[in-house]
């Protein structure tokens, strides 16, 4: 008898528990579930990844624009001097 006693428990319990769960909107349980997302790799350090990336992809474009598009050395793309030359044939400075 006792077990049946525990099993009605049981199953008021849980109808409980459905009731209270449709009683909630659904926004309240967005919220929840948002309250409750913990981020493995932080959204800080997200952006500095996407930055370091975009720095590196830049720099290999330029290597690789300048080496092997332009018959040049591809490290000559990364020294002042070529800039600089650069930026004198676009003002035109002599």
């Amino acid at each position: 008898m006792s077990a049946n006693l525990l099993k009605q428990e049981k199953e008021q319990k849980t109808n409980q528990q459905k009731e209270e769960q449709k009683s909630e909107s659904r926004k309240e349980r967005r919220r929840k579930r948002r309250k409750e997302r913990r981020y493995a790799f932080p959204i800080w350090l997200r952006v500095l990844v996407v930055l370091a990336l975009l720095i590196l992809t830049l720099i290999i474009g330029l290597m690789v624009g300048y080496g092997v598009i332009g018959d040049g050395a591809p490290l000559d793309a990364l020294k002042k001097q070529t800039w600089q030359h650069i930026i004198d044939i676009v003002t035109k400075v002599d």
